[in-house]
């Protein structure tokens, strides 16, 4: 079991820079792939990043390629998404996941590889 808790969301003007963290807690958490998601209204679910449990091996998708950034404290259990020239269309709810499994499928970019899902933090990309 993993518990996760998301924080740093926010209002920032398009451009703009923020950053989100994630705090992991449970026994086994380092054995766990990290990552996040993010849902905007009206629409499903969607991958943006993801990183080992090493920490070393990274995936992100296509919309924020050059733009976020993840990274992982295995000491202190937590990730973070430094998320920069941020859009509009980056507005959503963002949530951490946890899966013990997902580096090793592959399936990084499928909301049903990640068992384990915070409660989400909004983000809004507005003037």
């Amino acid at each position: 079991q993993v518990q996760l808790e998301e924080s740093g969301g926010g209002l920032v003007q398009p451009g703009g820079s923020l950053g989100l963290s994630c705090a992991a807690s449970g026994p086994t958490v380092s054995q766990y792939a990290l990552g996040w998601f993010r849902q905007a209204p009206g629409k499903e679910r969607e991958f943006v990043a993801a990183v080992s449990r090493s920490g070393l091996v990274k995936a992100d998708a296509d919309p924020v390629k050059g733009r976020f950034t993840i990274s992982r404290d295995n000491a202190k259990n937590t990730i973070s998404l430094q998320m920069n020239l941020l859009k509009s269309e980056d507005t959503a709810v963002y949530y951490c996941v946890a899966s013990p499994e997902v580096f090793a499928t592959g399936r990084w970019a499928r909301s049903e590889e990640w068992p384990y899902w915070g409660q989400g933090t909004q983000v809004t990309v507005s003037s």
